[in-house]
């Protein structure tokens, strides 16, 4: 069954630009959770999760390197975004010239910029409840995020 996605940056600051995929839902995607994915690190990127965990495909677990579709993909009942973070990771855009400094305190404040310049962009989703979710390092970003 196909769906729609989507893929682009989430402005953080002047510097900095946090890279996304959100997936919709294939089941009910107006009313489906929202499920945020963070993999950790920090330094891995969520994309990770996309192509060999949870997404809606997986690469590469043949000798082919072959894409397929995977079965068990959380959006089978959930509008899944992933987002790669802290700025630097993966696609995500860090044009630091001076202060290169981070913390998690300081990723959880970028990264709820980032959440809410999403909802900026696909409003429709404000009244869907909002999980959010994420392994190894991701377990830091979790709590500080719905902090």
């Amino acid at each position: 069954m196909s769906t729609k996605s989507y893929s682009g940056y989430l402005t953080v600051d002047d510097s900095k630009a946090l890279h996304y995929v959100f997936v919709e839902s294939k089941a009910d995607p107006a009313n489906d959770p929202v499920v945020i994915w963070y993999n950790g690190g920090p330094g891995c990127s969520s994309l990770l999760g996309f192509f060999q965990e949870n997404g809606p495909w997986v690469i590469g677990a043949d000798a082919n390197d072959t894409i397929w579709e995977n079965d068990h993909s959380w959006n089978n009942n959930a509008n899944m975004l992933y987002i790669e973070q802290p700025a630097g990771v993966g696609y995500s855009i860090a044009n630091l010239t001076n202060d290169k400094s981070t913390n998690d305190m300081r990723s959880s404040g970028e990264a709820l910029t980032a959440i809410l310049a999403w909802y900026a962009k696909f409003p429709e989703y404000l009244p869907n409840e909002l999980f959010v979710s994420g392994e190894s390092y991701g377990g830091v970003y979790v709590p500080y995020t719905a902090w």
